[in-house]
C-alpha cells in the first residue's frame, strides 16, 4: 500500500517503513509523532482511490528521526558578460528526516 501526501507544498509517495526529508519542521522534535491529513491518492493492492482533492479521513503518521538535517550545497553564480561582475553564493538548505510509522486510508 502507498499513498500520495502533500507535505508543505510538495508531494511525496510514502510507504510504510520508509525514510525521507521534508523541508524543515519547525516544531518538531525528535522522537515525536507528526501526522498529515492531505492525501491525495491511495493505492490498496491495486485499488485506487482518487481524492478530489484529498481523500476523507485519511492521514500519515510520521516518526521524527532528526528534526534538523542539512543538505548538499547549493551554489548561486551571478554574472554578467563583459562587464566584470561575477559573485558567487552559496547555501546548504535544512531538511527532517521523517520514517512512516502508519497510512489510515
Amino acid at each position: 500500500m502507498y499513498v500520495i501526501a502533500e507535505i508543505q507544498g510538495q508531494q511525496f509517495k510514502l510507504e510504510e517503513g520508509r525514510k525521507l526529508f521534508v523541508h524543515h519542521i519547525k516544531e518538531a522534535e525528535s522522537g515525536s509523532e507528526v501526522s498529515f491529513d492531505r492525501v491525495l491518492l491511495a493505492d490498496k493492492d491495486g485499488q485506487v482511490t482518487v481524492g478530489v482533492p484529498t481523500i476523507e479521513g485519511a492521514k500519515v503518521v510520521c516518526e521524527v528521526l532528526s528534526p534538523t538535517v542539512k543538505g548538499d550545497k547549493v551554489l548561486v553564480f551571478h554574472k554578467k558578460r563583459r562587464k566584470g561582475y561575477r559573485k558567487l553564493k552559496g547555501h546548504r538548505q535544512q531538511f527532517t528526516e521523517l520514517r512512516v510509522k502508519s497510512i489510515v486510508a
